[in-house]
């Protein structure tokens, strides 16, 4: 069985930054089913705002974010957060990471910033960098 996940936005600009880290590797394997990776409206209105507002440094136009988040939407899994599980992390805007987790009933949320999801222990999720997931799957090259 494919283990799920769910990518933080951090992991998600990281990737459209630059091609040559575990960030862009990870997503360059989201449909070659070794995983099954989870989104949300929330989770997916926040990669767009995030990577519009940065569009520039990321060297890509609003349409090239558009059609990168078009395809993650394709290939993602769906889910509907029916419960909330506020306040749990030290950043409430992260919150809705771990509600999307727990909903999916995902193993790990895959992100850089390990410490702002110290929280997720208690629901039986696992919070790794892009490196170490890839590791796990065997796709670390």
């Amino acid at each position: 069985m494919s283990p799920s996940i769910i990518i933080d936005t951090c992991v998600f600009i990281s990737a459209l930054r630059s091609r040559n880290g575990a960030s862009y590797k990870l997503l360059s394997l989201i449909d070659e089913s070794k995983f099954n990776f989870y989104v949300s409206v929330p989770l997916v209105l926040e990669y767009e705002a995030v990577a519009k507002r940065m569009s520039r440094t990321l060297g890509l136009t609003h349409q090239d974010i558009d059609d990168v988040i078009d395809y993650l939407c394709s290939v993602g899994k769906h889910r509907k957060v029916h419960f909330l599980w506020r306040p749990n992390l030290k950043d409430p805007s992260d919150d809705f990471v771990l509600e999307l987790a727990v909903e999916s009933e995902s193993k790990y949320i895959v992100t850089h910033n390990i410490k702002d999801f110290r929280g997720a222990k208690k629901f039986k999720t696992q919070v790794i960098t892009p490196q170490e997931f890839l590791r796990i799957i065997g796709a670390l090259s």
